[in-house]
């Protein structure tokens, strides 16, 4: 399945916000313009735009137009639902994903009751760190169930599990519940992970559901904690 259109456009226009080919405080062209730049219908491009608005990349203001708001200082959010090759695109750092395990496995009983799973159910299990400036500090371990994934190879798993999971098997994923919890660090933390004299870890636990509400993912994203900053991008709505 090919990326919507609209998302295309958001990403072009959000990479060039991020290398400043698009000033902070400058306005975007025109809905128009944009329709004839992108050779894209009025709708497509308001869903681009809401898409930048609704993540903090520009601010709509009554006319006036969109204005492009200062993203320098956004760091990989949390709270949004974007895979890390695609926040590791738009981060000044270079960042490296190893992958250590893909394997099929029956679930656990925990497993079985976080993810709602029936007997028989099998699941993926991937294991991956990810490295920046020479030092490990996230280690992601991922569980997808087979009947929404039914094959999975270390080199998808080390380019991008949702590029595969939308691009190639056609699937549109939806919402995420995320839970962010400060713990001791554990053996795998000390395998994996560059750990120093630190003895504590960031925990990010998602249940993450395709657009039809079906559950297919949980993670457990272990950040060594003087790596970890909580960005996020709040808007109010006005009632």
């Amino acid at each position: 399945m090919r990326k919507s259109k609209f998302v295309s456009i958001y990403n072009d226009l959000s990479e060039k916000i991020h290398q400043k080919k698009i000033d902070a405080g400058a306005l975007l062209p025109t809905e128009n313009e944009l329709c004839a730049q992108y050779q894209a219908s009025r709708e497509t491009i308001r869903k681009a735009l809401a898409m930048l608005s609704r993540n903090g990349y520009i601010q709509k203001v009554q006319g006036k137009g969109s204005i492009v708001l200062d993203v320098s200082r956004q760091n990989f959010p949390i709270s949004g639902l974007t895979s890390f090759r695609e926040l590791a695109a738009h981060s000044k750092r270079q960042w490296t994903t190893n992958v250590h395990q893909v394997v099929l496995l029956k679930p656990d009983e925990h497993l079985k009751m976080v993810m709602n799973l029936q007997d028989g159910q099998t699941v993926w299990q991937v294991v991956r760190s990810r490295s920046t400036e020479g030092e490990s500090v996230i280690l992601d371990r991922d569980y997808l169930i087979q009947e929404v994934v039914p094959l999975l190879t270390a080199d998808q798993c080390a380019h991008s599990l949702y590029d595969y999971i939308e691009n190639e098997l056609g699937l549109k994923i939806g919402f995420a519940k995320k839970e962010i919890t400060v713990e001791l660090a554990n053996e795998d933390d000390y395998h994996y992970l560059t750990m120093h004299e630190g003895t504590h870890v960031v925990v990010v636990r998602s249940l993450v559901y395709l657009e039809n509400a079906q559950l297919f993912q949980y993670t457990e994203s272990r950040h060594r904690a003087d790596k970890f900053r909580f960005v996020d991008f709040a808007r109010r709505d006005h009632m």
